[in-house]
């Protein structure tokens, strides 16, 4: 099993990393924007705990989101 992260960053919007999180991850409103208080205080925040092809999947598309936002938004997986 695999963590997706999401990294901070002094650049991508917070309604936008909210947004991520309810689209690709499927969290509520108040969910969403704990995790992304916590991206931006801590530096990182976990989207969730998946098989490492769901994983893998959900970092390119988080990054093609953002990137066709043009968003430097970090999408990481790292090992469970």
């Amino acid at each position: 099993m695999y963590k997706v992260l999401l990294l901070n960053d002094d650049f991508t919007p917070m309604d936008f990393v909210v947004s991520v999180l309810q689209r690709f991850f499927a969290m509520d409103r108040e969910r969403a924007t704990r995790v992304m208080l916590q991206v931006h205080t801590e530096g990182r925040g976990e989207c969730g705990t998946f098989p490492k092809d769901i994983a893998a999947t959900k970092v390119e598309q988080v990054i093609a989101h953002a990137r066709q936002h043009q968003h430097p938004l970090a999408c990481v997986m790292e090992e469970n």
